[in-house]
């Protein structure tokens, strides 16, 4: 008898709603005045130009994405452009980023909630929680990958019906002045604002992660990682202009979309907006479940972790095995605040992740390696210029890590070597 297999429903603006999902959380609701600490009326423009940088990064991701129809999304092409091991670190990694920043978004939830209920945010009520969240996700993501969709496109369009909102009707009232840039850019400010940007664009390397569920992925996967980066881009530009314009000092404030949206929609702005945060985190945290799991998945695929990690529960077509081991490691670093320990790891695994399809980019366009993989559905424009500004960007904002998150990562590094180690001790890769 046949073993099951996942099962192919996801079209390409599902795919879409689960990276802008990922990319989307409640740090928009913060990151204005975060900015405009550091360069202030340039903020909208570093949010602009941190979305173009993150295009060049998307567009790799999309081409080598458009050479694979399976699970796992940087995986496939990391494995195919480097060897197992690196495949197996990429995934690694990506599995880690996705726990540990799950962790600590559903620690948000708990004490966004307890803005209106003080009690949840502590104790056995946090806990309960946290387990009561984590728990439905769960059984959602096991019930099927369709209704797994299903909900992350309503977390996704909960999450930007607030954001729209606010911005077509701040932008009537906005000081427009304000958003041009006053005096020269702070040169050393613009550093530290970018390297805040980039992670806050983050998320969207999830996009092709269950590209083994898609209906065409070779096709779908490329469209929905320029959409995702297209749609957050004009969302967080936006958003951002419209609350430097209505807040006379918009970084001297620790919550400039609630002030701003409070400012011309009084109480019904502050309850939308938090509102849209409660969704977001939400949402979030669906996301990082769907792509935690299904990347333990890929790598039980392809023999780098225990079989039983690709199990596929024969009637609800899921992997049951990597969603639970998945949701339960959550658990855990959710309710002991181990995540703040790994929120360094966290930062540099996400860089890793990027490096490692900008560089597969060009190894799979050689001859040697092209042969070996299947016909790129997608080329990014311009020949070798795309990859090689996105390794250049990636490279420098790697670069600027701090010492801590550096040694964190490599840690994490020589951890995944030697899991990887254990775990493939005389098995072979499955593909």
């Amino acid at each position: 008898m046949q073993a099951p297999a996942l099962r192919r429903a996801l079209g390409r603006w599902d795919l879409t709603a689960i990276g802008v999902n990922q990319v989307i959380g409640a740090a928009i609701f913060i990151l204005p005045a975060q900015v405009a600490q550091l360069v202030g009326s340039w903020a909208p423009l570093m949010f602009l130009g941190v979305g173009l940088a993150s295009l060049f990064v998307a567009l790799c991701f999309a081409e080598v994405g458009s050479r694979f129809d399976s699970t796992g999304g940087p995986i496939g092409p990391a494995r195919a452009a480097f060897g197992r091991f690196v495949g197996f670190e990429v995934g690694w990694m990506l599995w880690f980023s996705r726990v540990s920043s799950g962790a600590s978004v559903i620690n948000g939830l708990a004490l966004a909630l307890g803005y209106y209920w003080p009690v949840v945010s502590t104790g056995a009520p946090r806990a309960l929680v946290i387990l009561g969240v984590l728990g439905g996700l769960t059984w959602a993501n096991l019930r099927g990958i369709k209704q797994t969709s299903w909900l992350v496109n309503f977390f996704t369009i909960g999450k930007l019906l607030p954001l729209i909102v606010f911005a077509l009707v701040g932008v009537w009232f906005a000081d427009w002045s304000r958003v041009v840039p006053a005096g020269p850019a702070p040169l050393t400010e613009l550093g530290q604002a970018a390297l805040l940007l980039i992670f806050a664009y983050g998320g969207y390397e999830v996009t092709g992660i269950p590209a083994g569920e898609a209906s065409n992925p070779k096709k779908d996967v490329p469209f929905a990682f320029v959409a995702v980066i297209l749609i957050v881009s004009a969302v967080m530009t936006l958003t951002a202009a419209v609350a430097t314009g209505l807040l006379p000092d918009v970084g001297a404030t620790t919550t400039p979309i609630a002030d701003a949206s409070a400012l011309v929609m009084g109480a019904f702005g502050g309850l939308l907006v938090s509102l849209g945060s409660v969704i977001s985190t939400t949402g979030n945290n669906m996301g990082q479940l769907l792509s935690g799991s299904r990347t333990v998945y890929a790598l039980a695929e392809n023999g780098d972790l225990p079989p039983v990690f690709a199990k596929v529960h024969p009637e609800f077509r899921t992997p049951y095995v990597a969603i639970w081991f998945t949701s339960i490691v959550l658990v855990v670093l959710a309710l002991t605040g181990s995540f703040v320990f790994l929120a360094a790891v966290s930062a540099v695994a996400r860089l890793v992740v990027y490096l490692s399809a900008c560089g597969a980019t060009l190894r799979l366009r050689q001859p040697d390696r092209a042969s070996r993989v299947a016909p790129a559905q997608f080329t990014a424009p311009l020949g070798p210029v795309i990859p090689v500004l996105a390794i250049a960007i990636t490279s420098s904002i790697l670069a600027g890590a701090t010492s801590q998150q550096l040694l964190s990562g490599v840690a994490a590094l020589a951890v995944g070597a030697v899991l990887f180690a254990i775990a493939t001790r005389g098995v072979q890769p499955a593909r």
